[in-house]
């Protein structure tokens, strides 16, 4: 089917930060947003809760840790829409608060190698994907969730947990933030990273003093950029700092 709005795809966005992304980017006219989960009966569950509330979204299976899913799924956004402008990768695993997070001379190795597949291996996945879907219509918006926790410049002395699979895997994400930005410079793809901070979901817990919505609000200001917009960046949640203020690496 022909589409002339923007299509947003947002991974796991069945509950908590991705909902209140695809949420925000629903409420935009402009917008077709599709709910993605690597359980079909979540994004379904998903989808009749933003149609309850008027917003008119689609819902579609993704496990982007999967190559065989993550082809499946490209093929599909072809065939129904023929082509994808808004990339949130959202869909992420968060072992800190396991008792071998506690020290890198307790990690679990096998814990480190499962968080680095979900939180880098599967973005570089989905992304490689819908790339070309991009492309096709010379526009992109990829915006990947990150965390304040993996700035470099900052680690040796923040009062975050030590948190080291969680920690790693996102100054992985980081990495391949600025190599694909690098990679897209001219186009008119702009990809980058935020932290969304500290909010109250399954994942933040009940004492954070943020809400998903308020987490959510960076990422519909990337994923809606204008041409020329940032490249590469990595940013703090807006409602902390008063506007999209980038952090240091």
């Amino acid at each position: 089917m022909a589409m002339t709005k923007k299509v947003a795809v947002i991974t796991g966005s069945h509950k908590g930060l991705g909902y209140a992304i695809a949420r925000q980017l629903a409420q935009k006219e402009d917008i077709q947003v599709v709910i993605t989960s690597r359980n079909p009966q979540d994004s379904i569950a998903a989808q009749k809760r933003l149609s309850d509330e008027g917003h008119q979204v689609d819902a579609h299976p993704l496990d982007v840790t999967s190559d065989d899913s993550v082809k499946e799924f490209a093929t599909w956004l072809q065939q129904t829409y023929g082509r994808v402008d808004i990339l949130v990768n959202n869909a992420g695993v968060n072992p800190t608060m396991q008792q071998d997070e506690a020290s890198l001379l307790t990690v679990d190795i096998e814990t480190m190698l499962t968080t680095f597949n979900t939180n880098v291996l599967a973005v570089v996945r989905i992304t490689k994907a819908l790339i070309p879907l991009m492309r096709a219509n010379n526009y992109g918006r990829i915006v990947n969730v990150s965390t304040e926790m993996a700035s470099l410049n900052s680690m040796s002395s923040d009062y975050y947990p030590l948190a080291p699979s969680y920690r790693l895997s996102k100054v992985g994400l980081n990495g391949l933030t600025a190599i694909f930005a690098k990679e897209l410079q001219g186009s008119n793809i702009l990809i980058n990273a935020y932290s969304p901070g500290w909010m109250k979901t399954d994942m933040g817990g009940s004492d954070a003093p943020f809400t998903a919505d308020e987490g959510a609000e960076t990422a519909a200001y990337l994923a809606t950029l204008p041409e020329g917009g940032a490249q590469g960046g990595f940013f703090a949640e807006m409602r902390k700092f008063g506007g999209a203020i980038a952090l240091p690496w």
